[in-house]
């Protein structure tokens, strides 16, 4: 468990939780009854908290950042390389004040070798592994790795068993399961898994592109009391307007786009109205959407962190935005906007 260091890095660890952020709304993530930050930061995706250009020292700082921001909870995973930085960010802060998750890979990198051959005990190194480098005890949420809707059958059938070994160990809290949704962009998978309801935490893609959780997943979330993680409320395509172009593209090739929806530059330009850019309005577009219980926001710089806040403690979208949104883009599920 993170312990207090000695010296000048406690002594400004100190300073950070005395001038700590109160704005941060708090929510209860479902049946795991944890109290949460609203907006958590989420230590993958492009920017791993800035570790490929900083090392662990710069994104650690991110880390603590985000703690004197107000947000307690802090997503990483083997796969992102990560932990150590959470770490990092994180030593001296009392334990119980923050929420960790973590996830274990069905596959290592890229490989497409068997993940069922030797599972057993590469799950388990794994886990401990993550509580080596996250210093501490336990895990509050460990899930499964962007699971595909192939792999879930045996994910379910292999790998829960063995998240209940480490959950009865004290090992880990509650079990979390993540979409692939790269590929899965109609959640295929987690619509398998949550009726089964054997996961306390789902992780799913969610955009104001690409909102079709909306209608599948948050419903069944909700009905179970399962805690729901938004991925992917902002991703490239809604930075750089020529990808925004060939996801519009995209869309309008399968048919899903609204009446009025063209693939143009613009097409964004009337959230202006009411928000500072698109990434501010798509940012309040899941950080009000019901059934959402925390938006992951990840970054690499400290003063993008906390415009990512501010934007997420912002009034709801008007009606009559979130209407033409739906009008353009209710209809979409082929697209995961990256």
């Amino acid at each position: 468990m993170p312990q207090s260091s000695k010296g000048e890095h406690t002594k400004s660890i100190k300073g950070k939780i005395r001038k700590r952020g109160e704005g941060v709304k708090k929510v209860i993530l479902g049946r795991t009854g944890l109290s949460v930050s609203a907006c958590g930061l989420g230590c993958g995706g492009f920017s791993r908290i800035g570790i490929e250009q900083g090392g662990v020292k710069h994104a650690g700082e991110i880390v603590r950042r985000a703690y004197g921001l107000g947000i307690d909870f802090f997503d990483t995973a083997t796969a992102y390389g990560t932990q150590e930085a959470v770490s990092e960010g994180l030593r001296g802060i009392p334990r119980h004040s923050f929420v960790l998750s973590t996830k274990f890979p069905l596959f290592e990198g890229d490989s497409g070798d068997d993940w069922r051959s030797g599972c057993e005990k590469r799950f388990f190194e794994t886990l401990d592994e993550s509580l080596r480098m996250l210093e501490t005890d336990y895990i509050d949420i460990y899930h499964l790795h962007g699971v595909t809707p192939e792999d879930y059958p045996d994910a379910r059938d292999i790998l829960v068993p063995l998240m209940l070994k480490a959950r009865d160990a004290g090992k880990i809290r509650f079990l979390g399961i993540t979409e692939r949704f790269v590929f899965d962009t109609s959640h295929e998978m987690l619509q398998a898994a949550i009726p089964e309801n054997l996961f306390d935490v789902v992780m799913v893609g969610y955009s104001m592109l690409n909102p079709s959780a909306a209608k599948t997943v948050l419903p069944m979330a909700k009905e179970r009391n399962t805690g729901v993680l938004n991925m992917f409320a902002v991703r490239r395509a809604l930075a750089d307007e020529a990808f925004l172009k060939t996801n519009i593209e995209r869309i309008l090739e399968q048919g899903q786009g609204g009446a009025s929806l063209k693939a143009e530059p613009d097409v964004l330009d009337f959230l202006k109205d009411a928000a500072a850019d698109t990434m501010e309005a798509a940012y309040r577009f899941c950080a009000h959407t019901r059934g959402i219980d925390v938006v992951l926001t990840g970054t690499g710089s400290a003063a993008h962190l906390e415009e990512n806040v501010r934007s997420m403690g912002k009034a709801p979208l008007p009606e009559k935005m979130l209407k033409a949104l739906d009008e353009l883009f209710g209809a979409v599920d082929c697209i995961n906007g990256q």
